[in-house]
C-alpha cells in the first residue's frame, strides 16, 4: 500500500498564504492595516525563495507577541533628520513595518538629494535583506540594506565568544530587459535561518557552515548551540560583520555585540534591532535608460563568458531569485510537512482557518 503520509503538502498560492498570515496576525492583536502589510512582505519573502524568513518565522513572531516582546501598535517616527539622512525609532514594532517606512523615507529623500541614508533602532527581525533593498527598484534607484542579525552566532576571528551575528547586506541594482542585479548575503558562510530550516527538515549541514568549540566540523543542526557559524572569507567576513554591526547598530543607538538579544531563545526582552537602508537615485549620476541598458550589457557579457569544465551556466546575483519568484507565483509556494503541521496547529490554537 502506498504511504501517502510522507508525501509533501501541495504548494500554497501566494494570495492564500498572505491571507493566512494576515488572519493569524490580526488574531493576536495586530491592527488590520499593519497585519496586511506584514503579511504581504512575509509572503514576498517566500515568493523570492527566502524560506527561512517568510511564513517559517510566523510561529516565532506569535510567541514573541504573546510574551509581550513586541509592540503591536508602535509609533514609528523620525527622531533625527537632515536633508539626506534620517534616524527612525521603531518603538519595538514589527521590523517589516519599521523598514518599509525607512525605505519609503529613503526614496523620498533621494529623489530630492540624489542619495539618502536612513537608520533605524528599536526594531525587530524584518525578514530577508533583499526585501528592503528591492524597494528602491520601482523608483529607478539603487537600494542597499544592512542589518544587525537577531542573535549572535559568530565570534571574533580566532575567538569563541559569540559577539557577532550574520549581519547581512543586500544591494539591488535595476536593469532594463534582464532581471535586476540583487546581491543578498550574510557575512557568514550560511545564514542561521538555514540552520533552523535544516533542523526542521531533519537534514544535515555541509561541512564548512559551523564548527564546535574545539574547532571541529559541526554538521548536525540539532547541535548548533554547541558551536558557531564560520564567516565568509575567514577574517574578511569577520571584518565585514564587525563593520556592518557598527553601521547598522552602534551608529543608530541599536544593539550590537554583547547587547544583542537572541530572539530565538528570549521572547520577552526588547531586541532593539538596528538596520539601515540607502537609496541612490540613478538620475543624479547618469541617464536612467542608458544605465539600465549598460547593466543589461554587463549581464549578457557575464552570461556568455567562457565556463570551466563541468559548469553548465554562469549565474548572476538575483537570477535565481527571479526564477524562483516566477515559478512560485505560477505554481505556489512549497511548504514542508513539519512547517505545515506547525502552521495548522497555530491556526487551531488561534481559531483561524487552516492552510
Amino acid at each position: 500500500m502506498t504511504d501517502t503520509v510522507q508525501q509533501p503538502p501541495a504548494p500554497v498560492q501566494a494570495d492564500r498564504l498572505s491571507r493566512f498570515i494576515d488572519d493569524i496576525l490580526r488574531s493576536v492583536g495586530a491592527p488590520r492595516a499593519d497585519a496586511a502589510r506584514v503579511a504581504d512582505l512575509m509572503t514576498q519573502a517566500d515568493l523570492s525563495g527566502a524560506d527561512a524568513h517568510g511564513v517559517f518565522r510566523l510561529p516565532q513572531y506569535v510567541r514573541r507577541i504573546g510574551a509581550g516582546g513586541m509592540n503591536m501598535r508602535p509609533d514609528i517616527r523620525i527622531i533625527r533628520e537632515r536633508t539626506a539622512t534620517a534616524l527612525i525609532d521603531g518603538d519595538n514594532g514589527f521590523g517589516h513595518l519599521v523598514m518599509q517606512r525607512a525605505a519609503e523615507i529613503a526614496v523620498k529623500k533621494a529623489r530630492q538629494s540624489g542619495i539618502a541614508w536612513v537608520g533605524a533602532r528599536h526594531s525587530n527581525h524584518a525578514g530577508p535583506a533583499a526585501l528592503y533593498a528591492r524597494m528602491a527598484l520601482p523608483h529607478d534607484m539603487i537600494g542597499l540594506y544592512i542589518a544587525v542579525g537577531s542573535a549572535n552566532h559568530l565570534p571574533p576571528w580566532g575567538g569563541v565568544d559569540l559577539l557577532l551575528s550574520t549581519n547581512p547586506i543586500a544591494v539591488a541594482i535595476p536593469s532594463g530587459q534582464q532581471p535586476p542585479i540583487i546581491l543578498d548575503m550574510a557575512t557568514t558562510v550560511a545564514a542561521y535561518g538555514k540552520i533552523k530550516t535544516a533542523a526542521q527538515k531533519g537534514q544535515t549541514m555541509p561541512q564548512g557552515w559551523m564548527i564546535d568549540q574545539q574547532g571541529q566540523p559541526l554538521t548536525d543542526p540539532q547541535r548548533a548551540s554547541e558551536g558557531f557559524l564560520l564567516p565568509i572569507g575567514g577574517p574578511k567576513g569577520y571584518g565585514l560583520s564587525l563593520v556592518f554591526g557598527l553601521l547598522a547598530g552602534t551608529l543608530n543607538g541599536a544593539a550590537f555585540g554583547k547587547s544583542v538579544i537572541d530572539f530565538n531563545t528570549d521572547e520577552k526582552t526588547t531586541t532593539n534591532t538596528g538596520h539601515l537602508v540607502v537609496a541612490l537615485d540613478i538620475a543624479a549620476f547618469t541617464d536612467v535608460s542608458e544605465f539600465k541598458s549598460a547593466v543589461d550589457e554587463v549581464w549578457d557579457v557575464m552570461k556568455r563568458s567562457d565556463k570551466l569544465p563541468g559548469v553548465d551556466e554562469i549565474r548572476l546575483p538575483g537570477e535565481r531569485l527571479a526564477r524562483t519568484e516566477k515559478n512560485r507565483r505560477l505554481n505556489g509556494i512549497p511548504l514542508g510537512r513539519e512547517l505545515m503541521a506547525q502552521l495548522n496547529s497555530l491556526a487551531d490554537d488561534l481559531g483561524v482557518d487552516r492552510l
